[in-house]
């Protein structure tokens, strides 16, 4: 005999998992001050910082990461699986129903109640 928990187990269904969509505004993918910092420890004298080397590999690894963040929330846009002409076609469907909504309501307010 099942009980209760396991009937309302079967009735429930299955949870959708959404993917993370990300919008441009959204993005972290700031690279310049870590290539910034980058070219300063390169350019340190060698002689007066006997760690550069190893700084700067930690600035170039630093750099890699955030490479890599970058790829994976560009992966994450909308749209970003679409090619041109798919995307073509899509801003071509917008306008047709833009321009059809504009004239229905161009319609409507010319319309006496």
């Amino acid at each position: 005999m099942e009980t209760t928990a396991e009937i309302k187990q079967e009735v429930q269904p299955p949870q959708v998992v959404q993917q993370n969509i990300l919008k441009i505004a959204d993005l972290d993918i700031e690279i310049l001050p870590t290539i910034y910092e980058i070219i300063r420890c390169v350019e340190k004298d060698p002689a007066e910082n006997r760690n550069s080397s190893a700084e700067c590999s930690q600035k170039i690894l630093e750099l890699k990461k955030r490479f890599d963040l970058a790829r994976s929330q560009i992966k994450q846009l909308t749209g970003i699986d679409f090619n041109k002409e798919e995307q073509l076609q899509k801003r071509e469907q917008l306008k047709s129903q833009l321009k059809l909504k504009q004239e229905l309501i161009a319609k409507y307010k010319n319309k006496q109640f």
